[in-house]
């Protein structure tokens, strides 16, 4: 981590602008460090880190709930988070917004894009745009997480002084949602965890696998993922090929899972079916490593993670034809309708059945992952926010 990132020393009552010769004074909301574990947090994580390495003019600060070890402390600044009704509305409304007013940035960057509020004009902001799925599909979503976005994704996006999409189906769906902010959008394809690759050992997985073959999801429980489906396609894949695959799925329990559960517990093949949970990113990279297939059935992604992440590990593809996914996927996977069951069923008997296919994917797969670099994102990411220098 690079000397400008660290701040100056502070009292409770306010922050003294360092000395040296710095670009800009920049605040990213971190929150995403501390409550969650899927894509927005290792979003947040890689933002932060590549940024470091990219802008050693910068001063940078870490707004957050809670401190660890990961960053120096110093450059952290805790707003407490606590199970209290109304204390995370009065922390993002109030608390943030007075510790930021405090500091005097330049630039507030929100990655989770709902934010920021109640800032000083003279504070630019920029957001990030990881899809539209409440807006586009709020029954997907918990009733607070569509109506909280029908009532400030407007405002949020107006005040913008800045807008980051991840891909240009994101960008057209905010286009088409909200035309006046075309100026403000820039858009730029995330990177790869470098820290996964290809794990030949399959000791960590054995307990999940027990040696058979097996397709494999990884991702968050809930309804836009269309795991519903996936569970029919799977049943219609055992009996027309009559294989030993297994079909894992990797991943926390999301909201509105609860028919999910109902269609697994009398699913005629859940024998064969794995519900491995929360898995270690090193159990994960040796997951994709070794799965027949990565089925990713998606409704709607603004980007796709684990699509790279499986792809850098050399799995085969099988996704969505909708939305980011073929700009992710590229000539390197095998494409469905998500709404078709049959469809995906025929995409995993064709894998399994067609010679020479998934050692063709596996081996496009490595060359399509190597067009998202975390570094080229936080270069693309440091020359945008330039932009706004005062």
């Amino acid at each position: 981590i690079p000397d400008t990132w660290y701040p100056v020393p502070c009292t409770k009552k306010y922050y003294i602008r360092s000395k040296i010769n710095q670009d800009m004074r920049i605040v990213i909301l971190a929150d995403p460090l501390d409550n969650q574990q899927a894509g927005i947090h290792h979003y947040t994580r890689n933002l932060i880190t590549h940024l470091a390495e990219i802008d050693k003019n910068s001063e940078y600060f870490i707004l957050r709930s809670k401190k660890d070890d990961l960053f120096p402390p110093e450059r952290q600044i805790v707003v407490k988070s606590y199970p209290i009704p109304g204390h995370a509305a009065w922390r993002m409304f109030i608390g943030i917004p007075y510790r930021l007013r405090k500091l005097k940035p330049d630039l507030v960057v929100e990655p989770a894009h709902f934010g920021p509020f109640n800032l000083p004009k003279r504070i630019k902001r920029a957001t990030v745009i990881h899809d539209l799925t409440p807006i586009l599909f709020p029954g997907l979503h918990r009733f607070h997480s569509q109506y909280l976005q029908k009532i400030f994704l407007k405002g949020i996006l107006r005040r913008a002084s800045l807008i980051i999409t991840n891909s240009a189906n994101t960008s057209k769906d905010l286009l088409e949602y909200l035309p006046s902010t075309k100026q403000k959008i820039s858009q730029i394809y995330l990177g790869r965890d470098e820290s996964l690759e290809y794990i030949s050992d399959t000791g960590s997985i054995e307990k999940y696998t027990g040696g058979k073959p097996y397709f494999l999801y990884a991702g968050t429980i809930e309804p836009r993922k269309n795991l519903i489906r996936l569970l029919e396609a799977f049943r219609m894949f055992k009996e027309k090929s009559a294989s030993g695959h297994l079909l894992l799925i990797a991943g926390g329990k999301g909201w509105k899972s609860k028919d999910f559960y109902e269609q697994l517990d009398s699913h005629p093949f859940r024998d064969e079916i794995v519900i491995c949970g929360y898995v270690e990113r090193a159990t994960l990279a040796a997951l994709y490593s070794h799965t027949e297939a990565f089925v990713f059935p998606s409704l709607y992604e603004g980007f796709g993670l684990p699509v790279v992440e499986a792809m850098i590990c050399g799995a085969p593809c099988l996704l969505s034809n909708v939305s980011s996914l073929p700009e992710v996927g590229g000539d390197a996977a095998i494409y469905f309708d998500p709404e078709k069951c049959s469809e995906i069923a025929n995409a995993m008997y064709k894998i399994t059945h067609e010679e020479g296919l998934r050692k063709r994917l596996a081996d496009g797969a490595g060359i399509q992952a190597a067009k998202f670099s975390w570094d080229a994102y936080a270069r693309d990411f440091d020359r945008e926010i330039k932009k706004l220098q005062p």
